[in-house]
């Protein structure tokens, strides 16, 4: 049987030295799965900030595309299946990458964009900076195939509630129709709990023209960095390579669980990307959407 062909995938992320955030979390998963990822970083710092400290330096918009510049140089945008983006320091670096989506489907025109549209999160609101929650709206979401905001995100880009399953589907409606026209408008609830999830799961409800479907792992007792950005890159690839929101979703949510469940067993700050590896490839649970 013939291997499947290589998956190329341009992530435009966030970096840090120490830890698994950004980048750091996005680029090993894929790799592992045996995609080729062309990593661009929007910042290089030491740690994530919520340690409340760190050094290093935040790249500017220029210094994005002078990097895009220098791939497409190389010839291989026509081979770039998808480009996956994260957080977005700065307005400036945000054009950059909607700049770098534009050049992959000028040469690709199957290519895909993945925006993960980092804004904030129940209990901490709104935490980036001035510009980038509209940048998100009006320019990143209009051209997007695939979403993975989290429950607050959903709510913020839509200005609709999902205090239940029924009110997150409808929100989830409302944020495809604001999608990438003839795409497959594909999005990823993270992080959902309504009054519909029981006290001891956690959801994540995937929708695309197929239907929705709800995926229910066990609430772990841990709180990190860095998870969406692996949970985004996961799905990313799952739905590259089966076109299905449903397979992505129980691929990309089995194994994000078995890696926070190994972190938590662990009692480790930062997620285990590498001692658990191969809850990328094999998880040991395998969890079954159900529709919704």
């Amino acid at each position: 049987m013939r291997a499947p062909d290589p998956v190329n995938i341009l992530s435009i992320q966030s970096w840090v030295a120490y830890g698994h955030v950004g980048n750091a979390s996005a680029v090993f998963p894929l790799q592992r799965l045996g995609a080729e990822v062309w990593a661009v970083n929007t910042v290089q710092f030491s740690n994530h900030t919520g340690y409340g400290a760190w050094t290093g330096q935040v790249f500017t918009g220029a210094a994005v595309r002078d990097l895009v510049d220098g791939i497409a140089a190389r010839g291989v945008l026509p081979s770039c299946d998808a480009v996956l983006s994260g957080y977005m320091g700065d307005p400036g670096i945000g054009e950059a990458i909607l700049d770098a989506v534009a050049r992959v489907r000028a040469a690709n025109p199957a290519a895909l964009y993945c925006c993960d549209p980092v804004i904030g999160d129940h209990g901490r609101g709104v935490f980036v900076r001035p510009g980038i929650a509209e940048l998100m709206r009006d320019r990143a979401v209009p051209a997007a195939d695939i979403l993975t905001p989290n429950q607050f995100e959903l709510e913020h880009l839509t200005g609709m509630p999902c205090a239940t399953l029924d009110e997150a589907r409808a929100a989830v409606a409302r944020l495809r129709a604001m999608m990438a026209p003839g795409g497959p408008q594909t999005v990823l609830v993270t992080s959902l709990q309504t009054r519909d999830t029981p006290p001891d799961v956690v959801d994540m409800l995937a929708v695309d023209a197929e239907g929705a479907h709800l995926l229910r792992t066990p609430l772990l007792p841990l709180s990190v960095n860095g998870a969406g950005d692996a949970v985004a890159a996961l799905f990313l690839f799952h739905h590259l390579r089966t076109g299905q929101a449903q397979a992505a979703l129980e691929a990309a949510g089995s194994a994000i669980h078995g890696l926070l469940r190994r972190t938590a067993e662990a009692g480790s700050r930062e997620i285990l990307t590498v001692a658990a590896q191969d809850e990328f490839a094999s998880p040991s649970v395998w969890f079954r959407a159900q529709r919704a």
